[in-house]
């Protein structure tokens, strides 16, 4: 018996030894193959072979390791009492090494797709549309494979077989319980394929939500990414934009008209800012020409409401042309109507 168990262990450390010496060997030849293959594809125009040869660099190492365990454990361990172990551990590293593949051809689909996408074009309406179905999309099928995978793998154990039927059985209870256990997630998870279709947002557009501006940074299967004009992240969850109301600046162009309001005394002449707004707006390249508009809007006792519309391309041009003309606009008036600002008239008896 202890010659036996020796004989075992010997057999067990000479295996792993030699699986150990063979894997070092394949990865020093592994590594040489893919920097000869990253030093061919760098110099060829495009740029998605170069991401297919990072993405699919460590994935096919495992599926090459794999089939190295495969061979060793049927010539060298069959007689070996932990054979069957093995054997269950090789079925577990299969599914998984399937998977990290499914996962990273879905991965170079949507960098493929993406690469056909031109974002730098002025009005990118069509483009940002689908950039936003692929996001989520490629999300999805993410999810659905990672899934699979962790259910395939528990079916490998009889002990999760075993409880698979035992729910299968009681269904009705348990699918009960679950489904409402369950609810808000699964409500989670079809809002956000309804918002990938149904599109009330996408990426890059201009939002007003929470009393904030923003843009749509990140779009997920359960939240939304808005980066804030100064460099915050406000994270809200994907039914937030099916079922409260918000601004989108964006939602069919990105052309938008700003206004500027000046609080006047009614001594001062409205036509001046007409006449010299021509002036302040030329070589301008914020405005797009659209729209230019002087108006009175309201008056009070005390002063008069001067409105000022001005049209851009986007919402960060029209900001930053709202306040260079606001300013001045304001100098215009303190240099040649200093009296004609808002002013609370007082009179004495």
């Amino acid at each position: 018996m202890d010659t036996y168990i020796n004989n075992e262990s010997t057999k067990l450390v000479l295996a792993i030894t030699s699986f150990i010496a063979v894997l070092v060997i394949v990865y020093f030849i592994y590594r040489f193959i893919v920097s000869g293959l990253q030093r061919r594809v760098s110099v060829t125009p495009g740029k998605i072979d170069d991401f297919i040869v990072q993405l699919f660099k460590i994935p096919a190492l495992w599926l090459i390791y794999w089939i190295l365990l495969k061979i060793f454990t049927h010539v060298f361990l069959t007689s070996l009492t932990v054979y069957p172990y093995l054997l269950h551990v090789n079925s577990l590293l299969l599914i998984f090494a399937v998977s990290w593949v499914a996962i990273q051809f879905a991965k170079a689909g949507a960098y493929y797709l993406q690469g056909k996408l031109d974002l730098k074009t002025a009005n990118n309406l069509q483009a940002r549309e689908r950039l936003t179905k692929i996001k989520v999309f490629n999300t999805i099928a993410n999810s659905v494979i990672v899934i699979i995978a962790i259910s395939a793998a528990l079916m490998t154990f009889e002990q999760a077989r075993a409880i698979g039927i035992s729910l299968l059985t009681s269904a009705g209870i348990i699918g009960i319980i679950i489904g409402f256990a369950a609810q808000k997630s699964i409500g989670m998870f079809l809002a956000g394929i309804q918002l990938a279709i149904s599109q009330p947002i996408r990426i890059d557009d201009v939002v007003i939500v929470e009393e904030e501006w923003g843009r749509i940074e990140e779009i997920t299967l359960t939240y939304v990414v808005v980066k804030i004009w100064d460099e915050r992240r406000l994270i809200l969850p994907v039914t937030y934009f099916l079922e409260k109301p918000f601004q989108n600046w964006t939602r069919k162009s990105a052309d938008i008209t700003g206004t500027i309001f000046l609080y006047v005394d009614y001594s001062f002449p409205v036509e001046s800012i007409r006449s010299t707004l021509p002036e302040l707006l030329e070589g301008n390249a914020d405005w797009d020409g659209r729209v230019v508009n002087v108006q009175v809007t309201k008056a009070t006792e005390h002063h008069k409401e001067v409105r000022i519309l001005l049209s851009s391309s986007d919402a960060s041009k029209n900001w930053d042309l709202r306040t260079d003309i606001r300013e001045k606009l304001i100098d215009f008036i303190n240099t040649n109507y200093p009296e004609a600002f808002a002013k609370i008239r007082i009179k004495t008896i």
